[in-house]
């Protein structure tokens, strides 16, 4: 038994200094997003940084509440940690949609609008 732990405690350490030689295609991972699950969360910066907002209701037809949109800052990056899709829109009342993020996700956006509802 402790030979097979030895064992493979090196191929997981020849494994991991093979993959750490390999050249990367992507940039380094991001940080996860601190999101609680059944919330819809939208940041001020890229890669979940920044200010912060976060709402648990399934639609939201102004969010003016949240303090950096009422500061005029845009949404730079957002996570749904729902069970459901949020279509997002720039508009008060779901006029002008923008796009949408599929639940169990999370990314940057093109950081150039502001979230005004979602549902």
């Amino acid at each position: 038994m402790r030979r097979s732990l030895t064992t493979l405690a090196m191929l997981s350490a020849t494994g991991l200094a093979a993959v750490g030689l390999a050249p990367s295609a992507s940039a380094a991972p991001k940080a996860a997003p601190n999101c609680p699950t059944t919330y819809f969360c939208i940041y001020s910066g890229k890669d979940y940084t920044g200010w912060r907002c976060m709402w648990a209701t399934p639609a939201i037809p102004d969010t003016i509440g949240c303090g950096f949109i009422r500061s005029g800052l845009n949404v730079a990056s957002a996570a749904n940690s729902t069970s459901n899709t949020k279509t997002i829109y720039t508009g008060k009342s779901y006029e002008g949609r923008i796009g949408s993020v599929k639940n169990g996700t999370a990314g940057n956006l093109a950081g150039n609008y502001q979230i005004r509802s979602f549902r």
